[in-house]
């Protein structure tokens, strides 16, 4: 992959499902989050990404970067067929990235650790699907840094704003996860063969859009504001999953936001954004 022209990279939050996603080629989301690791590869053009996965919660108060240059794959599921523990996804870090990571939270005040780790599925298995290995390879080191394992999300954003400087190194950051992922009504829908669309994955998807696509100098009031609405917890039990949405969105700056495509399903959204912009193609 040639080095970008871009003189600051956009920031892209990616509505990345589970494991059997990998082969479920015949959903929507599926295409389109193609459609978007194209567009990273061929005309974003990163030297390197940087990663937030829902599934990589490390401490209440600290945040872990990945320091390691080989890693190994995490296969954090369990109930799969063997095949899925099977699955490889080439992958390097960089520890140079990593250090800037740790160096620029460090500066905003946030307390760090260096881990070696490997990737977990919130990161690989969305990967597969954007960035190929053999179709589309993104051929740049991967460095995932981890959430806190708290529900903060003004200190999830804080993260996001202290690392929006990589954007100009040409460090591209994505925060993967779900607009909305209610999986214990999913799983309840499933099972009783229902297959109407929840209130909330409607409501909070669209009330999503207009938070991340709000003035850049409003948009953290109103990504605060999203979270205290009335069907927040029914979107999201539990914010792991919407809380790379508040790094992605912190790491934007003066960019707006722009929802590129959204699919909202039963008790589910599949929503992928990007702040700032790419060259045509």
């Amino acid at each position: 992959m040639e080095a970008s022209t871009l003189s600051r990279m956009p920031v892209y939050f990616l509505g990345i499902g589970g494991p059997n996603f990998m082969e479920d080629t015949e959903h929507p989301a599926y295409a389109q989050l193609a459609v978007v690791g194209r567009e990273i590869t061929t005309r974003v053009k990163p030297k390197a990404v940087v990663v937030f996965s829902a599934h990589w919660q490390h401490s209440p108060n600290k945040i872990g970067i990945n320091v390691a240059e080989k890693t190994d794959l995490i296969y954090d599921f369990y109930g799969f067929p063997p095949h899925y523990y099977e699955y490889d996804y080439p992958n390097e870090g960089s520890p140079e990235v990593a250090q800037k990571v740790i160096d620029r939270l460090t500066v905003g005040g946030m307390q760090v650790e260096g881990v070696k780790r490997g990737l977990d599925h919130g990161v690989w298995a969305g990967f597969m699907v954007a960035f190929h290995p053999k179709t589309n390879p993104l051929n740049v080191p991967i460095v995932q840094v981890s959430l806190y394992d708290n529900d903060d999300w003004e200190q999830h954003y804080r993260i996001g704003q202290a690392l929006e400087g990589l954007r100009d190194e040409g460090v591209l950051i994505i925060g993967a996860g779900m607009a909305v992922h209610n999986l214990r009504d999913f799983r309840a829908m499933r099972t009783s063969g229902k297959s109407n669309t929840m209130p909330y994955a409607l409501s909070f998807d669209d009330a999503l859009k207009d938070a991340a696509t709000a003035e850049p100098e409003r948009r953290q009031g109103r990504m605060s504001a999203l979270m205290k609405r009335r069907d927040a917890r029914e979107a999201h039990p539990s914010l792991e999953h919407i809380l790379p949405m508040h790094i992605s969105a912190g790491a934007a700056g003066s960019d707006v936001g722009e929802r590129l495509w959204t699919l909202s399903e039963k008790s589910l959204s599949w929503a992928q954004y990007r702040f700032g912009s790419v060259p045509a193609a």
